[in-house]
């Protein structure tokens, strides 16, 4: 509810698409009631990240500004990133500077973006990137489809990865914007809850490096991968590995040029 004030109070307020991820806690009585302009889609059950493409193939717009219950756009966000997406046809991402917290840390994702080793190309608002965090983007509709969007096998925690290779596999281009700027206020996560989604973000880190990247580099990058998700390594390897077959299956390595641009990116860390 909060963040649906926020967006309503922006200078020129955006059309609105709440997709519910089968909730049971009363939101969508509650969006009825006290938003009643905002279009409402509800699941049923958790699509988790995937439930972003059902969002997506519901409106008829060129460029949809993704946001998540507890995010928002600053005021000047979108005309911003809208404009960046109309002069350069080839950018199928803009990647906001989020803000985490009462705070306003930088988010690490973004401090990286920052420091990406690929070039600013003529038009853009800071240097190419291939990531981005999926509450502060705003996407090229179709491009964003062309490539099937986000994998519900995925869920939650690092789909934004799979999703800016397939992208970059496909000729296009994901663009950090720092003058671009979204808010995330995320709930404080503990106990089983903060274990369950770093082993989730790592076994998504093990499929996308097995599903796109050639077979060398994904053996180098896992232990790494592993290594980064400390206690919670077993357990990510075991989730890893029941997805073996449709990884196997899928696999499609990136073209030479922007193989060569994510092993650039890799050094970063």
């Amino acid at each position: 509810m909060a963040t649906l004030g926020r967006l309503a109070g922006l200078p020129d307020p955006p059309s609105v698409l709440v997709v519910d991820n089968g909730s049971r806690d009363g939101t969508p009585a509650a969006v009825r009631d006290r938003f009643p302009a905002v279009d409402l889609l509800e699941l049923g059950r958790n699509r988790g990240a995937a439930a972003r493409n059902i969002g997506l193939r519901a409106v008829d717009v060129p460029y949809v500004a993704l946001c998540d219950d507890d995010s928002w756009w600053a005021p000047d966000a979108l005309p911003r990133a809208v404009a960046v997406l109309r002069s350069v046809p080839r950018l199928a991402v803009v990647a906001a500077r989020v803000l985490v917290g009462p705070g306003e840390a930088l988010d690490p994702v973004c401090a990286l973006m920052a420091r990406s080793p690929l070039p600013v190309e003529a038009g853009l608002p800071g240097p190419r990137v291939l990531g981005f965090v999926a509450c502060g983007a705003v996407v090229r509709r179709d491009a964003v489809l062309e490539v099937g969007g986000f994998d519900e096998r995925y869920e939650i925690g690092g789909e934004e990865s799979r999703l800016a290779l397939d992208l970059a596999r496909a000729g296009w281009w994901l663009a950090y914007a720092p003058d671009v700027v979204a808010h995330h206020h995320p709930e404080r996560r503990a106990g089983a809850s903060a274990r369950t989604r770093r082993a989730r973000a790592a076994r998504n880190d093990l499929w996308t490096a097995w599903l796109r990247r050639p077979l060398h580099v994904a053996l180098r990058r896992s232990p790494a991968i592993l290594v980064a998700a400390g206690a919670v390594a077993p357990q990510a390897t075991l989730a890893a590995m029941r997805g073996a077959r449709w990884v196997a299956r899928e696999r499609g390595t990136l073209p030479r040029a922007a193989e060569d641009e994510a092993r650039l990116v890799d050094r970063l860390g």
